[in-house]
């Protein structure tokens, strides 16, 4: 019994560290505290605690996962929704979290993204196809990707490189 208090204590205080160094969802701590204490029904406990003592929280690893990924990586929310769910988030925090994300900045880094691989590009002409797979698969709607794969194939934007208009393709 004094054993198991002795490695609880130790556990809570290696995850209390971690948590004090950057944000964790409950998955990740609860299964870091179960590997270690080896029980379930402790690994619960020293979650607990650890929301009790403000260390671990949800939400906080919700908007600061959204935000890091939308500005960092250029996720788009798709995505974002996806990853957190997969975390084991609930949909009320994601939604709450996906608040957070700075809708000007985004659509932005995906300006940037788009204009970016269609330099990559250049001559290929099945583009427009490989531009919108390209940013669909970072988590953005169709019909964001649409607009701006189109408005940058179309010269329709003055920061982004002009295409030639009897090709049709990116400069």
């Amino acid at each position: 019994k004094e054993n198991m208090e002795d490695d609880v204590t130790k556990t809570l205080d290696y995850l209390r560290k971690l948590c004090s160094a950057r944000e964790y969802c409950v998955r990740d701590i609860r299964d870091k505290a179960e590997k270690r204490l080896g029980n379930a029904a402790e690994a619960d406990k020293a979650v607990r605690t650890l929301q009790q003592e403000g260390y671990l929280s949800e939400q906080r690893y919700a908007n600061a996962f959204a935000r890091d990924k939308a500005a960092i990586s250029g996720w788009g929310a798709y995505k974002i929704r996806y990853q957190l769910s997969a975390k084991g988030i609930p949909a009320d925090i994601i939604e709450q979290a996906l608040k957070e994300i700075d809708g000007e900045k985004a659509e932005e880094k995906l300006r940037r993204s788009i204009a970016s691989k269609c330099a990559l590009l250049k001559g290929d002409p099945q583009i427009k196809i490989k531009l919108l797979k390209f940013a669909l698969s970072r988590g953005y709607s169709y019909e964001e990707v649409n607009k701006v794969v189109s408005e940058i194939l179309h010269g329709k934007n003055e920061n982004l490189p002009q295409i030639d208009s009897r090709r049709d393709l990116c400069p």
